[in-house]
């Protein structure tokens, strides 16, 4: 795209300008709060901290220079943890290097975020909801193979698990994934095929059938029979939110952990369970090497990205509604009060891997367009 191709700053300020007229809409109550923090396929908003105008592609000798600009690209509800984690990674690379470094900000969901950053916005980190959308980028040439090998925890450096939201009071006594079966509980989730969170609600719903010992066609049959009492699949997470508390419709929601607490943080109260058995819904960091090597800064890219499983970053993720995956700060009191431990919690390489469940679930004529034909009869 040629937008993308012009200078950062020019990329910045016309970023800023579309996104700003989604942000006119006036959202309230929980509807408010969730709807701005899932902004599951919504476009991204870049800010800049600090500000200091430098020219993507400029000389790989920045690093170098007295001031050096990064951009980073993430997922929507990563904004109040990374406005927090940042101005202390300034701090202690300015102590370190007598340089200081400055921050273009971009915020969005993380398809969006994914689609532009291959479309040419010059990200220098991104931090993703989910590692298919990491993966999208290296497939693209811009992230070398072997990424999340040079970062701890495999490139995951964030966090959380599922859980299901019930209206006041819960008065259809849903605990368990296994409740949301019952034909008299109509539940509200986006559709997988558009959606990176309900591609995370799908999984937990096969991970809790597998794990209590289903085999595959039982799985099938138990996400089907769940399928069947969504009355609509919303396009994204934030229509879904819209629908059950604006719109007042079905009797749970299935949304992230860590936006629900955020949203308390807010004040809103919010009924929900985290169920026993899970899905650990993990959101990999990456350096964009074609961009850092065109820009000089993959020193401090790389610095930076290292910072972030630091206990001081993690802390801050933990406080924003994040499950930390640095174990020193887990198992404090604070933290381990805060995220009760999951009794049985799956990940995506339980099944084969971004790739494999892809293909198998979501992909055209894979299962859950099966189910959805099923549904149609």
């Amino acid at each position: 795209m040629a937008l993308w191709q012009r200078p950062l700053r020019s990329l910045q300020a016309n970023w800023f300008r579309l996104n700003s007229l989604k942000g006119l809409v006036s959202l309230f109550l929980v509807g408010a709060v969730l709807s701005v923090a899932l902004a599951a396929c919504s476009g991204g908003n870049v800010s800049s901290s600090n500000s200091t105008a430098q020219t993507p592609g400029a000389s790989p000798v920045s690093a170098k220079k007295q001031n050096v600009e990064l951009t980073l690209v993430s997922f929507a509800v990563t904004k109040a943890a990374h406005e927090a984690i940042i101005p202390k990674f300034v701090e202690k690379w300015k102590q370190e290097h007598n340089q200081t470094v400055t921050f273009n900000q971009s915020y969005g969901g993380s398809g969006s975020q994914t689609r532009a950053v291959i479309d040419g916005l010059q990200a220098d980190i991104v931090h993703l909801a989910l590692g298919l959308d990491t993966q999208k980028i290296e497939k693209a040439g811009l992230i070398q193979p072997g990424w999340e090998k040079k970062v701890p925890n495999n490139g995951i450096v964030s966090k959380s698990v599922a859980a299901i939201v019930t209206r006041s009071g819960n008065p259809k006594g849903i605990k368990t994934w296994a409740d949301l079966e019952n034909d008299q509980v109509k539940l509200i989730t986006a559709d997988p095929k558009t959606s990176g969170i309900a591609r995370w609600n799908f999984l937990a719903l096969w991970n809790s059938a597998i794990k209590t010992g289903d085999d595959e066609a039982k799985a099938t049959e138990f996400v089907t029979k769940i399928y069947n009492n969504v009355p609509v699949l919303t396009k994204d997470a934030r229509e879904a939110t819209d629908a059950f508390f604006k719109q007042g419709q079905g009797d749970a929601l299935i949304n992230y952990e860590n936006e629900i607490i955020f949203a308390q943080q807010k004040g809103e109260k919010i009924d929900y369970v985290v169920p026993d058995i899970n899905i650990s819904i993990d959101n990999p960091v990456a350096v964009i090497d074609k961009n850092v090597d065109e820009h000089g800064t993959r020193e401090v890219a790389e610095a930076f990205v290292q910072y972030l499983y630091t206990p001081e970053a993690q802390q801050e993720f933990a406080n924003w509604g994040f499950r930390p995956v640095n174990e020193t700060v887990a198992q404090t009191k604070e933290v381990s009060d805060k995220y009760p431990k999951v009794k049985t919690l799956g990940t995506v390489q339980n099944y084969g891997g971004w790739d494999v469940v892809q293909n198998k679930f979501f992909a055209d004529g894979a299962l859950f367009d099966q189910i959805q034909a099923q549904k149609k009869r």
